[in-house]
């Protein structure tokens, strides 16, 4: 499994209207190949937002990260700025003494 921690700024939109976008498009997350699940992250008073992915394997977040969907979005949405990501990998080992 890979975990993937997404950040990114606001610009152009405010806290509620990105809760009201978020509410739109979180159930085609459910249709993401290989993603198993993603928290969304908000720090409002600091103006970052984001999210904590696992997938599957490193390549289904490659190919997230190249889709269509990611690109409308996140990739190319002007609301979105300074987004970085960064990617993990798990120790399925110790993980599952921990679960």
């Amino acid at each position: 499994m890979v975990i993937q921690v997404v950040n990114f700024n606001l610009e152009g939109i405010g806290h509620q209207d990105y809760l009201g976008a978020t509410i739109d498009v979180a159930p085609a997350f459910k249709e993401v190949s290989g993603l198993l699940s993603k928290v969304w992250l908000s720090d409002e008073a600091n103006n970052v937002y984001g999210g904590v992915y696992t997938w599957k394997d490193r390549q289904a977040m490659e190919d997230y990260l190249q889709s269509e969907f990611y690109d409308q979005v996140l990739g190319s949405n002007p609301s979105f700025v300074n987004i970085t990501y960064k990617a993990y990998d798990v120790l399925d080992e110790q993980t599952k003494i921990t679960s």
